[in-house]
């Protein structure tokens, strides 16, 4: 018996890959989606999301990413609560192998398998994930406003998160557990010009030993400066060290860019190979927003109706 061959199908189910859902049903291709460990994504450990467009009630993520399910299944997706494990894009039908050893044949795949912020690892951290701790400034920033936060890193997203966090928090710490930076030097200038005035502080060569609060809420954060133990008193940090993207099984099958899958190639989400597209973190280093995944997501779907019509 010959097997479907499937019009499209999307690897992950975070706002790109339910939004391309969405438009790939209103498009015909009756899209499959294979939902990946998590369905939602990252998203779903976000508490609030207060600039989601149209939204003033700031829903939390689960909640966003389950109505964004809903709507994409009611127009026909096929949801597979599954893993990919392997890809083979070598020919024109291409092959998506999922854990439970099934395979897909399909002739175009959309890639949102997103990205996720690197956390330094202690146990104490995931306690106050989303009660204190953030990996995105731009997300929940707007949260702390007029208290005292501390951003962790020291190249330029680090930068760029504590010079945003200026414009609404009474004070920003930098900590870094070097003492020289990776980021660029008219950045590091910026943030330096507001220590006088005691907006910002460098705390240098030190690193977090652990976070504290009364396991509901963040209170400080526990320091190892140059080897003695210090405490600091904080309403929020956000940890920018680094995000990695969820691309490990493309290598070798797609151009990759420090683990993000490169796109552009005639189109803004094609890839390196015809017929694969992707959409949302896993191919987007800079931006890295909900509404930024889900309009890549539109893309994509668009650009596989496209393809597939020749």
């Amino acid at each position: 018996m010959t097997q479907e061959v499937l019009n499209t199908v999307i690897i992950g189910s975070g706002p790109a890959g339910w939004t391309a859902a969405i438009y790939a049903c209103r498009s015909g291709l009756s899209p499959v989606l294979v939902s990946g460990p998590e369905v939602g994504g990252q998203l779903t450990t976000t508490p609030e999301i207060g600039n989601w467009p149209g939204r003033k009630d700031a829903p939390d993520g689960f909640s966003l990413m389950k109505t964004l399910q809903e709507h994409a299944v009611s127009l026909g997706t096929k949801m597979l609560s599954d893993t990919v494990t392997k890809v083979d894009f070598s020919q024109e039908i291409k092959e998506v192998t999922l854990s439970s050893g099934d395979v897909l044949k399909t002739k175009t795949v959309i890639i949102a398998t997103g990205a996720k912020a690197r956390y330094l690892g202690l146990p104490s951290e995931e306690i106050y994930k989303g009660k204190g701790i953030s990996a995105c400034a731009t997300c929940d920033g707007f949260f702390f406003r007029n208290k005292e936060v501390a951003v962790v890193g020291g190249g330029s997203a680090a930068f760029v998160e504590a010079l945003y966090l200026t414009n609404m928090c009474k004070k920003v710490y930098l900590i870094h557990r070097r003492e020289g930076f990776r980021s660029e030097k008219v950045m590091v200038d910026k943030l330096r010009s507001m220590v006088d005035s005691g907006k910002v502080e460098f705390i240098l060569n030190a690193q977090i030993t652990e976070f504290k609060g009364d396991g509901n809420k963040l209170s400080g954060v526990e320091l190892d400066v140059k080897g003695q133990k210090k405490e600091l008193a904080l309403d929020g940090v956000f940890v920018a060290i680094g995000h990695a993207p969820a691309t490990s099984i493309f290598e070798g099958q797609l151009e990759l860019d420090n683990g993000y899958i490169k796109t552009g190639f005639g189109s803004d989400t094609a890839t390196s190979v015809k017929g694969v597209f992707a959409a949302g973190d896993c191919a987007d280093m800079v931006y890295r927003q909900a509404i930024t995944s889900a309009g890549e997501g539109c893309k994509a779907a668009l650009d596989a109706e496209k393809y597939l019509l020749g």
